[in-house]
This record gives structure tokens, C-alpha cells and sequence, in this order.
């Protein structure tokens, strides 16, 4: 190649980069937004709760007040939750974030549930606590523990959609799911609660 050839060369390779570089550059540099506070007055229907318009957000949207006050335990479980969710604290919307507060009366329960999106961790603050997940299809694993004070438990969710039978997860779990649990969470006896696990 001739010195006026690389010369030329060397001329497009340096605009055709400065050119990709301005088209580059003239990109929005972030297509996220820094968060995304819910709007609750908004009509729009999406997975999540619409954005408020950032220039009306404001530091509450990012605040809650009441964890510290304790949940009226007075019902047929025994507990209560206190929920923070986006509709309680704004600033947690498309965070795939949330946090509750539970309280128990002694002897009282959480009744079996499921999170499908999410996974949990669980603190005790005071006393103690039997916990525990069961596994999906078709093993339905039965993993369980009791906590106390300062102990940190994980209820774990993953990209695995998997599949949970209620019943067979209820009453089928290996270990099983204490009958004296089970009777308190479906208004049944123990008997029947019995009877059920043992056609499992």
C-alpha cells in the first residue's frame, strides 16, 4: 500500500470511528429511569403500578411509618401481618422488593402459603418460631426449623417455574407438615388431619 493510500486509509477508519463514537454518544445514556415510585392515581393497567412523574416524587415516597407499632392478634390464626408493600411505600414499586411485619400470639400461626415471585427471609425479634417450605413436584421436600431470637431464616424462589400440588404439598410433604398446624390453618380436627397425611 502506498504511503497516499494508507494515508487515506487511515483518514476513514479515524472519521468512521469519530462518527460512530458521536452516534454513539447521542444515545440516551441510560434507558432505566432511577426508580419508578408507584402512582396510585394512575388509570394505566401494567405488571406493577404505574411511575409517578419524577419531578412530583418527593423523600415520603420513600419512607414508612408503623413497623414498630404491633398487629392485633386477636383472630382465629393467631397472627397478623402488617405489609409494606408499593401501595404502603411507593418507592418500592419495580423493585421486586416488599417486607411485613408478623406478629403472634403465643401458639399462633402464619396458615401454609405460597409466594410464587419471591423469595423471603424471615428474623425473629423475640421468642421463637417453627418455619419451614416444602419443596415442589414431585419430591415435596419438607424443610423446617425452629428459630429464636436473632435467628435468620430463607424461604428460597428461583427462574425454575416448578409446580406445587397444594394437597400433596400440605399433606403429602416428607417430613410432614405438623397435624396440630395443619388443623389450626384449615379449621379441621387432628383426626382429620390424620386421615388426610395417611393417604399420602
Amino acid at each position: 500500500m502506498t504511503s497516499v493510500a494508507s494515508f487515506f486509509f487511515g483518514v476513514v477508519v479515524a472519521l468512521s470511528c469519530l462518527s460512530l463514537q458521536q452516534l454513539a454518544s447521542a444515545a440516551d445514556p441510560s434507558l432505566l429511569q432511577d426508580f419508578c415510585v408507584a402512582d396510585s392515581t394512575s388509570s394505566v393497567l401494567l405488571n406493577g403500578v404505574a411511575c409517578k412523574n419524577p419531578s412530583t416524587v418527593t423523600a415520603n415516597d420513600f419512607y414508612f411509618r408503623g413497623l414498630h407499632v404491633a398487629g392485633n392478634t386477636s383472630n382465629a390464626q393467631g397472627s397478623r401481618v402488617t405489609p409494606v408493600f408499593a401501595t404502603q411505600l411507593p418507592g418500592l414499586n419495580t423493585l421486586g422488593i416488599s417486607m411485613v411485619r408478623i406478629d403472634y400470639a403465643p401458639g399462633g400461626q402464619n396458615a401454609p402459603h405460597t409466594h410464587p415471585r419471591a423469595t423471603e427471609i424471615l428474623t425473629v425479634l423475640e421468642g421463637s418460631l417453627e418455619v419451614g417450605f416444602v419443596t415442589s413436584n414431585p419430591n415435596n421436600n419438607h424443610f423446617t426449623k425452629t428459630l429464636y431470637k436473632g435467628d435468620v431464616f430463607v424461604f428460597p424462589s428461583n427462574a425454575n417455574p416448578g409446580a406445587i400440588t397444594i394437597a400433596n404439598a400440605v399433606f403429602g410433604s416428607q417430613p410432614g407438615i405438623s397435624a396440630d398446624i395443619l388443623a389450626k390453618s384449615f379449621s379441621l380436627d387432628v383426626a382429620t388431619v390424620n386421615f388426610m397425611q395417611s393417604k399420602f
